[in-house]
Formats: structure tokens, C-alpha cells, sequence
């Protein structure tokens, strides 16, 4: 498959900066597979529009606020972004601004001047290894001086932003608990404690995964099709709990829906049959054409052009039926990507 196709023209100006001033009040657009209908609606309207004994699956990662800044002997500044921990004190971060002759070169964190760094190794596409001189963990250190890994389309000033702290509310489910993500699972921002309480009452059952989004979710198909594009892998868990919900809803012929694409891919990524509680990592890709095999129905947000996000919708939905919904999308003024607004496909 060509991926062009997964191109479409977005006005600017629909790419939400900002989310809804109330989570559960964003718009919705409503998609019933069966007779190819549209129908735009409210999110917060979802309980009268699912069915009593749907499940929803939820992915409970937690975001770390894992942007930061760095400063340099010379007083430049270099900005950083946490992706993981090796090992005590070394880090795994993409840098920008960091110069030629990288290694061995000594940082300071802008924000902790007291807390010192050195570059040890340089990898692929701007990713390089970290030591830090912090005698507490990567997650402690970053929750005071870090800023939300908000994607690079939703702008904010460098260093510091009036929004900083209201971006640490809103880039986060009411749910995460799970630490780990440097990305939100966007379809979920969507839901408050209070629309969450409707859809209990309204008999919707739910049920918790876990995937820690990668900043590779966010990253644009550049191979000329999409069978030459490699996925980024991701950790994933499922405990007994869900896995126990999940057979269960399956055997009883109920929807069960994921709540966002990273749910689903975790998912999918089962295979046919029952699924079994555990712990692994994930690359499958999704795209058309392809036999869902677990998931029955997907709430998500609108995503960026020739993005796996997008082939993944295609996948379920079929791709003129994915460009229709899209058009319907922008026709209608909705707000995209990760502060916008969501599509329910059922």
C-alpha cells in the first residue's frame, strides 16, 4: 500500500492548541460501519450512545513530564527529552541543540543547576545516552524540573509557558497510574470522573491495559509504502483482571471497544482466541487491509496525515470510507490530533 494515500489537506487552524475547556465536552463524530452513517455529536453524550454491556478498554499509562532543559558550559541551552533509563544514572534522551563533539560533553539541568550530566554515547536519529549525577530516579528528578512531552504541532514557549502546569492536568487521563509514557493516549483525555460515573450507571463496563506510548507514535510513514515502514515497539501489560473482562465480554458476543489506537494495538497484538493475562512488547502495525480479531469497535481521536494512527482508522473502516469521514471532519470545523476532538467507529 502506497503511503500517499494516507495523505489529506488540514487547515492550520484546526489543530487544536489548546483542549476543551471541560474533558467530556469536546465534540464527537459517530460512525456505524453497518450503513456507512456519519453523525456528529457530543462526547458527552457517549452513555446514550453505547450499548449497556459494552466494554471499554482504557490504557492506563501514566505521562512523565519528561521534557527538560539543559545548560551548557558555554551558557547555550539544549533542550531534552527523557526516553527511558538504562541503568542506574544513564539515561536514554533525545537532545536538540547539543553541538558538535557531543560526547563527553558536561551539562547542567537548567532548572536543578545542582544536578550535573555528561553525554556518554550518541545512537541513531538524535538519540544519545545520559549519565546523571542524581542520587534519586529519573521519574523523581523530572517531576520537579520537567515540562508535559506535549507533541511538537500543539506550541508552547521554550523553557517555560504560562500553560506548563494546566498541560500537566490536561495532557493526562483522570485514570493514568502506571508511570512510564512520554506520550498521552489522547483518546482518553476525553473522559472525566463524572462522564466515567454516567457510563457505569448506563451498565458500560470497563477495563484497564497498559501501554507507555513512545514518542515514535507521533512519527510520520517516510517509506514510499507502508510494508517498508518498521514500528516502534512499546511495553504492554495486561493483568488478570482484564484478561478474565476480555474473554468473558467475547464469549457473551458483547462490543468491546478500545478506548484509543495504542488499546487496540495492545489488543490485536493477542492474535485470535482467549486472551491471557502478561507483559511484553508490542510493534504490530495496522493497516488495510487486515481481519480485527479482538476489538469490535474504537473511540479515537483524528490523527496526522501519513501516520500509522491514520492506517490503523483505514484498517477498520476502509480507506474511502476513512478519507469520507476525514472530509466530514474538517467540513464540520472539528479539532485535531491530541487537544482535539474523537471519532467513535462502531
Amino acid at each position: 500500500m502506497r503511503t500517499d494515500e494516507l495523505d489529506f489537506e488540514l487547515p492550520a487552524e484546526l489543530i487544536a492548541q489548546e483542549p476543551a475547556r471541560d474533558r467530556s465536552a469536546s465534540r464527537l463524530l459517530r460512525y456505524r460501519r453497518g450503513e456507512g452513517a456519519i453523525e456528529r455529536r457530543r462526547f458527552c453524550e457517549l452513555p446514550t450512545i453505547l450499548r449497556r454491556g459494552d466494554l471499554l478498554v482504557f490504557n492506563d499509562a501514566l505521562v512523565i513530564p519528561a521534557r527538560f532543559s539543559l545548560r551548557k558550559e558555554t551558557g547555550g541551552m539544549v533542550e531534552g527529552l527523557y526516553l527511558g533509563q538504562e541503568a542506574e544514572g544513564a539515561w536514554r534522551v533525545l537532545l536538540k541543540n547539543l553541538g558538535r563533539r557531543g560526547i563527553g560533553k558536561r551539562l547542567r539541568f537548567a532548572d536543578a543547576p545542582e544536578v550535573a550530566a555528561a553525554i556518554l554515547s550518541q545512537g541513531e536519529e538524535g538519540e544519545y545516552r545520559m549519565g546523571v549525577e542524581w542520587a534519586g530516579s529519573a521519574v523523581e528528578l523530572l517531576s520537579r524540573v520537567g515540562r508535559m512531552p506535549l507533541p511538537p504541532y500543539i506550541r508552547r514557549k521554550r523553557g517555560h509557558d504560562e500553560r506548563d502546569e494546566y498541560d500537566r492536568e490536561r495532557y493526562q487521563t483522570v485514570y493514568a497510574r502506571e508511570s512510564g509514557s512520554v506520550a498521552a493516549p489522547t483518546a482518553g483525555l476525553h473522559f472525566s470522573e463524572a462522564l466515567l460515573g454516567e457510563l457505569e450507571e448506563a451498565g458500560i463496563e470497563r477495563t484497564f491495559v497498559t501501554l507507555h506510548v513512545g514518542m515514535g507514535t507521533f512519527r510520520p510513514v517516510t517509506s514510499d509504502t507502508l510494508e517498508g515502514h518498521v514500528m516502534h515497539r512499546e511495553a504492554y501489560s495486561i493483568g488478570a483482571g482484564a484478561a478474565e473482562q476480555l474473554n468473558r465480554a467475547k464469549r457473551e458476543g458483547r462490543r468491546v471497544i478500545a478506548v484509543g489506537t495504542t488499546s487496540a494495538r495492545v489488543l490485536e497484538s493477542q492474535g485470535e482466541g482467549e486472551i491471557a493475562a502478561k507483559s511484553g512488547e508490542t510493534g504490530i502495525f495496522i493497516y488495510p487491509p487486515y481481519e480485527w480479531k479482538q476489538v469490535g469497535g474504537l473511540i479515537t481521536n483524528f490523527h496526522l496525515p501519513r501516520s500509522t494512527l491514520v492506517a490503523l482508522v483505514a484498517a477498520m473502516v476502509g480507506m474511502e470510507e476513512q478519507r469520507r469521514i476525514y472530509r466530514e471532519a474538517i467540513e464540520g470545523r472539528y479539532r485535531f490530533f491530541s487537544y482535539g476532538d474523537a471519532m467513535f467507529v462502531e
